[in-house]
């Protein structure tokens, strides 16, 4: 069940909202802490309270949308929402329930007020995000449904707050154009001043701007310019109704400026994470292959301390093969003693190439966890290049986009103190 929350105020615009006849079915299941029963009138009720406060965004809507093909009962949707209270702090706070059926899929949305009514202060709501992700995220392993992949690693994220991870998938994957107007759509929906609309595609990774031509725009991580109205799919007087204030805005070039600062910035602290984090790494390694490589040096100290301690076992036993004394100068006289020396001689290449042998499998033996480990090296090694070429890459070309600003204003004002007339001249001054 993936929830989506945020705050907000405009309570009637919530309340028109929530009850929009578009959807087939709409069912106000609970109004729970108010004076009303009316869903309109209690969120009224709600801003009227907040007065009373500095609160701006006196109201916490939350949506619960479980997977479309899922037949979920209200007993569910009451569960998730008792939890999702009790992790926000919004317990026993005043809330009203809606649920919504269209296309044949059924959905819930949940407002609470803000304001506690004893203390006339709001509740704090302390990454309600992180939460919600967290809480959805055992919803679905708790009933068995198939978890989506944004829900498993978010990818809908401002690439200026981005780990290695998101920045390399985001490369990887681009942009896609209906994920993009589904942000502008959603941001639109939720925002009902300029300020907010700011925030909510801030939060996307957009910058609000003032557009040459094209009146209000939001430009992206890469420094592309998308038009409000297009993007949002509404007129451009509808947008300038709500959108009022041009001037607190930058213009596309400030916002390509202040957009590639912020990502060099993080990109070169990115740089500096991975300079530690294959620092840490490689070091771990050459660790391994000393402990290796002294694992292996005793290993085989092991083996020649046997194979000596057996060759003295042989050449002792070797020596009692000849005689002593009469029988050995019989043995000479004779010719049996070169036979000896013979049969021995042709042992003792036999146990040398014995242990010859066994050195031989035991550095066969050892080498294959070497080269497993040295391939590991060597991997780490390519890819601590290709990523740091990545980032140096990426680095110089938000260096370009900041450089080729100030270029251009430094020909603009060149232009300006040319296009600027000389002073006049004044003659002589002939008063006394």
């Amino acid at each position: 069940m993936i929830l989506v929350g945020n705050q907000r105020g405009g309570a009637k615009n919530l309340a028109l909202h929530l009850l929009k006849e578009e959807n087939e079915h709409v069912d106000v299941h609970e109004v729970r802490g108010f004076a009303s029963n009316s869903l309109m009138a209690a969120l009224n009720e709600a801003h009227a309270i907040s007065r009373a406060t500095r609160c701006k965004q006196f109201l916490f809507s939350l949506s619960l949308n479980p997977p479309k093909d899922e037949n979920v009962s209200t007993k569910t949707f009451e569960q998730a929402i008792e939890q999702a209270e009790e992790r926000l702090g919004l317990s026993d706070q005043p809330r009203a329930i809606v649920f919504h059926e269209k296309n044949g899929r059924r959905h819930c949305h949940v407002v609470w007020s803000r304001i506690k009514v004893a203390e006339m202060k709001a509740v704090q709501l302390s990454f309600s995000k992180r939460k919600l992700t967290t809480l959805s995220r055992e919803l679905f392993l708790e009933h068995g449904w198939t978890m989506p992949a944004g829900l498993m690693q978010s990818e809908a994220r401002d690439p200026r707050n981005f780990t290695l991870a998101q920045w390399q998938q985001a490369k990887r994957i681009g942009k896609d154009p209906k994920q993009i107007k589904a942000v502008f759509q959603e941001c639109w929906s939720i925002s009902d001043t300029q300020s907010a609309f700011t925030s909510a595609i801030k939060k996307h990774g957009y910058v609000l701007a003032r557009g040459d031509r094209r009146g209000f725009v939001a430009v992206d991580h890469r420094g592309e310019v998308f038009a409000v109205s297009k993007w949002a799919g509404i007129k451009t007087k509808e947008v300038r109704s709500r959108l009022t204030d041009e001037k607190t805005l930058p213009s596309v070039d400030e916002a390509r400026t202040q957009i590639a600062n912020d990502m060099a910035t993080r990109l070169s602290a990115i740089f500096q994470e991975q300079t530690s984090v294959f620092g840490t790494r490689m070091a771990e390694l050459e660790e391994k292959r000393r402990a290796l490589n002294h694992q292996h040096k005793a290993e085989r100290q092991k083996l020649l301390d046997t194979q000596s301690s057996h060759w003295q076992d042989k050449q002792q036993e070797w020596k009692k093969n000849y005689n002593k004394g009469i029988r050995g100068l019989f043995d000479r006289i004779t010719g049996k003693r070169k036979a000896i020396e013979k049969r021995i001689e042709q042992d003792a290449w036999h146990v040398k190439t014995c242990q010859q042998q066994e050195r031989d499998a035991l550095i066969f033996q050892q080498l294959e966890p070497r080269r497993i480990l040295q391939s590991r090296i060597e991997r780490l090694e390519a890819l601590k290049s290709y990523r740091f070429d990545e980032l140096e890459h990426d680095v110089s070309q938000y260096e370009d986009m900041r450089e080729q600003r100030i270029e251009q204003l430094e020909k603009q004002r060149q232009e300006q103190s040319r296009s600027r007339p000389e002073p006049r001249q004044r003659g002589p001054d002939w008063t006394l």
